[in-house]
């Protein structure tokens, strides 16, 4: 992804706000708006938004399962499901 193609002012962005939405939601791309020449905000289409949000939940959930096994708190598949068994068994209406 280019970004430096992506690139517009504030004073853009305002004066043609209904173009960009239009743009970013047919292409998917992400816009950098700058202010005084400095990049201050993005846009970019909802999709893109959710897909990257959702990315970032499996990483957090990598990182959060890494450091379970590196703490050494695991068990063999099989305990996992007998326990998990036992829970909802405890748990169900009798």
């Amino acid at each position: 992804m280019k970004y430096s193609e992506d690139i517009r002012s504030i004073s853009y962005l305002k004066s043609n706000a209904a173009e960009i939405i239009r743009s970013i939601n047919k292409s998917n791309k992400t816009i950098i708006i700058t202010q005084n020449g400095e990049a201050k905000a993005i846009i970019q289409d909802i999709a893109t938004y959710e897909q990257l949000q959702e990315s970032l939940a499996l990483l957090k959930l990598l990182a959060q399962s890494n450091a379970s096994i590196r703490q050494g708190k695991i068990k063999p598949v099989e305990q996992a499901f007998s326990d998990l068994a036992k829970k909802i068994k405890r748990h169900s209406p009798k």
